[in-house]
């Protein structure tokens, strides 16, 4: 983040920091075969934060901590106003390979698959409600895409009344400038945006 905008931040009042609570649950955002595969036209390239996100797959199940995997899948012909705006998502549909978690990422069989037909994994779904049942007072976000449902999943959490972190090295999107102005947005008004060694860090402290 420049400067300028930082310090034109601060001086609006924002950018504060999230409280860190002591037992943080992992949300994985939508990251499919649609989306991780860079042969798909909906697809990018994200090998890297791939990685990253395994890396705190991996964390949070040696603390023992909540793991959640998001998914998007359209029933078949059902309609939807999202699918009219953005129509390359209908090959996300029930049934396909392309709406199965990347098998590079080690989810055990336990750790939820939730299926939604929006942007953020708060909507549509019982997200909310699974993370008061796990007791969780902390969220921690990794997935695609940063522009859009890494950050209305972001949002939405806040909203719930959850901080929220987003673990910058394990977020992905097809624009590098829309990841970037929307990290800076949602670390000055939504979570704290982290590296994920900071991540790792702070799961070791809470374990």
């Amino acid at each position: 983040m420049s400067e300028g905008i930082q310090d034109r931040l601060v001086r609006a009042g924002f950018g504060g920091t999230v409280r860190r609570g002591r037992r943080p649950a992992l949300v994985v955002v939508d990251l499919q075969k649609g989306f991780t595969d860079p042969g798909v036209p909906i697809g990018a390239e994200m090998a890297a934060e791939i990685e990253a996100a395994g890396r705190l797959v991996r964390a949070f199940h040696e603390a023992e901590a909540p793991v959640v995997f998001t998914t998007i899948a359209f029933a078949e012909h059902a309609p939807s106003a999202w699918l009219d705006k953005s129509p390359g998502l209908d090959v996300l549909r029930q049934g396909s390979a392309l709406v199965e978690v990347d098998e590079r990422l080690p989810r055990r069989q336990a750790d939820p698959v939730l299926t939604k037909t929006g942007a953020s994994a708060f909507f549509g779904t019982g997200l909310a409600g699974l993370l008061r049942a796990y007791g969780a007072d902390t969220v921690v976000v990794c997935g695609t895409t940063t522009s859009g449902c890494v950050r209305a999943t972001a949002v939405d959490s806040v909203q719930y009344g959850f901080p929220t972190l987003v673990v910058a090295d394990a977020v992905a999107d097809r624009v590098r400038s829309a990841h970037d102005a929307s990290l800076i947005d949602v670390q000055a008004k939504y979570a704290d945006v982290i590296a994920l060694e900071e991540a790792l860090t702070y799961l070791t402290e809470v374990r």
